[in-house]
């Protein structure tokens, strides 16, 4: 059993040790799958910091040097990434928006770096708005949710009460005295249960997304076209013949004389669920 640690806020230490448990039953079967594909798992860096150390972090950079710390990552036997992963568990809705927006940005810099980069995933377990997973979505970010009623009833199962209020420190100081009594393998257990609800439906993406077989193809051709005033305008064609046919235009550069923007009286574009 573990001893009793006295922490000033007990309903946040619970919730990142439950977020550690998931993070490890992840990487446990992100290894298992690695070792099946001829791939490696990577959850810190594997190039030598200044003192000749491994870096600790997984560190990914953009096209201008800047440093994201990264989940995990699916890497080929050259390394180079194949998937992106993060883990994150929040318990209150009013932190989502915040991971969420970090997951698109940094992503979404990160692949336009490594063009090796196929897939990025995002499993995510408590309380998400379904604003914040369709922000997720229309950044090619494939989700897997792990709701908050499964975690209440996996803590349930080993005598803990995970459902109380947010200003309830009592019940909170409790449940981490209590996950505290667990042993090391009991909270191994939690993250592995945590992992199983999705896995039935991660497995066969990673196996997609790693599958040598299927033949490149051109899904679709963005333009994206910056004048010299600083004003973009993005373009997406279905075949190059018509990208092709756009950008032989004679008058291309009249595509900033038109006045089609959006006023900021117009509604925001609905979001799917």
């Amino acid at each position: 059993m573990s001893d009793y640690k006295i922490v000033s806020n007990p309903g946040s230490a619970i919730g990142e040790a439950i977020g550690a448990a998931m993070e490890k039953a992840l990487e446990e079967k992100l290894l298992e799958i690695a070792d099946l594909y001829g791939c490696h798992y990577l959850t810190s860096g594997v190039r030598n910091t200044k003192n000749g150390a491994k870096a600790k972090k997984l560190l990914m950079s953009d096209n201008y040097g800047n440093e994201y710390d990264i989940d995990g990552c699916l890497a080929n036997e050259k390394m180079q990434p194949l998937i992106l992963f993060e883990s994150k568990y929040i318990r209150y809705k009013k932190h989502n928006r915040d991971k969420g927006s970090w997951i698109c940005t940094a992503h979404s810099a990160i692949r336009r770096h490594y063009h090796s980069i196929r897939s990025s995933i995002a499993i995510l377990a408590g309380s998400w708005s379904l604003s914040s997973l369709a922000m997720m979505r229309s950044n090619d970010i494939n989700l897997f949710i792990i709701p908050f009623d499964l975690i209440c009833q996996l803590l349930s199962e080993v005598g803990i009460d995970f459902n109380w209020e947010e200003k309830d420190q009592n019940k909170a100081r409790e449940a981490w005295y209590q996950y505290n009594q667990l042993s090391e393998n009991q909270k191994s257990e939690i993250g592995r249960k945590m992992i199983a609800f999705i896995e039935d439906k991660l497995i066969p993406l990673i196996a997609n997304v790693l599958d040598e077989s299927i033949e490149r193809t051109i899904e679709k051709i963005v333009l994206e076209l910056v004048s010299n005033l600083g004003e973009i305008k993005v373009f997406e064609f279905d075949d190059i013949n018509s990208a092709l046919e756009f950008l032989e235009s004679e008058n291309l550069g009249d595509v900033f004389l038109t006045t089609d923007s959006l006023s900021l009286f117009d509604p925001p574009p609905t979001l799917d669920n």
